[in-house]
This record gives C-alpha cells, structure tokens and sequence, in this order.
C-alpha cells in the first residue's frame, strides 16, 4: 500500500467531508486514513488504482483535488 495526502479545495462543512469520504472509501483498493477540510490521508494499492484515479474521484464528488508531493 502507498500513502497518500490530497490537497482538496471547496470543502466547507460536514457535508462536504462525507462526500469525500464515501467518494474515496468506494474505490477499489482505497483504504482513507482520514478527511479534513482541505485535506485527505489515505492509502492505495498500486496495482488496483493510481493518484489520477482517486483525484478523479473527487472531482466527480464537486471538489479538486491534487496530490501533494
């Protein structure tokens, strides 16, 4: 598994770290560490899904997200 932090824009409220989470809990091979505003820690299994894959995720979620290096 490899860790990783997105920087995600246009949370605001509870609302809003629900839907993140629930949008990265449902990939396959995603295992979320934990959402904060702005912010999500996670692990993923490389040979089931990659970083574009999770931010896409999101952005279908209504937010942007982007891995931090």
């Amino acid at each position: 598994m490899t860790k990783l932090t997105l920087h995600i824009d246009g949370m605001s409220c509870g609302h809003c770290l629900h839907t993140v989470n629930r949008a990265l809990a449902s990939l396959p091979g995603v295992e979320v560490e934990s959402v904060r505003m702005g912010r999500a820690d996670l692990r993923y299994d490389e040979r089931t899904t990659d970083p574009a894959r999770i931010e896409a995720a999101v952005a279908e979620a209504g937010y942007r997200a982007t891995a931090a290096a």
